[in-house]
This record gives structure tokens, sequence and C-alpha cells, in this order.
């Protein structure tokens, strides 16, 4: 099955050898986020409430560019630095998935995310037919 590569300016660049996202079928695949302005290429700064919302950001961005969006969105992994951040998060990504229909979701700690972050997510989403 044919795939195709998702890039935007309106996100961050990747930082390694990945794309933003990879479309196959009726899917779109976005890689981790990080809160990274992309105007700067620098983290955020501010708590894991400012970080997440950043997060959430440049995943619409990225899924724009794929022809999706946050409504469409199927399945996240949430990736905390500090589990105890899990509520504070959970607030912001309250706010980008509000409706009936969130997406299916796994939240994990880790020892360490890219440039030392507090939070990074991942998404899987429709695209293409309604």
């Amino acid at each position: 099955m044919d795939h195709r590569i998702v890039s935007t300016t309106d996100a961050p660049a990747a930082i390694g050898p990945y794309s933003q996202a990879v479309v196959v079928g009726e899917l779109v695949f976005c890689s981790g986020q990080i809160a990274l302005d992309p105007a700067t290429g620098e983290v955020v700064a501010g708590d894991v409430r400012t970080q997440a919302r950043q997060v959430l950001t440049n995943l619409s961005h990225v899924l724009a560019a794929a022809g999706s969006g946050m409504e469409r969105v199927v399945k996240t992994t949430v990736y905390l630095k500090d589990m105890g951040d899990y509520a504070a998060v959970n607030e912001v990504y309250a706010g980008f998935f509000s409706g009936d229909k969130p997406p299916a979701r796994a939240a994990v700690a880790a020892a360490k995310l890219p440039r030392d972050v507090l939070v990074e997510i991942d998404c899987i989403a429709l695209v293409g037919g309604r």
C-alpha cells in the first residue's frame, strides 16, 4: 500500500530521521510531538500544562496538513516525565478532545523524553472519506 509523508512548517521539524506524520490508506500516523515552538525550534517555557497545550497545538497542525483534525483522532499515547502530572495534562487534553467521541488512549511514565520535556503525545487519526 502506498504511503504519503506529511510535513508542515506550522509544527516543529523532525529532530531525527523520521516524518512528522505518514498517511496510509485512510489513517494518519503522527509522530510524537513535544513542546517545541515551530518558529524557534526551542522548548516552550512553562509548566506541564503549558507544554501539553503546545504539544496538542503542534499535533493539530500536523493533522491539518494531513487532511485530518483533532475530531478525527482515534488513538493517542501520552508520555509523561512524571505521572504526578497526569491530572494537569488531562485538563488541557480535555480541551482539545471535547465531544462525545474521545479517542482511545494510553498514558505512560517515561524516564526521560527528548529535549528533557515534560510531555510527549503521538496519535493515529482518520483521513479521507468521512
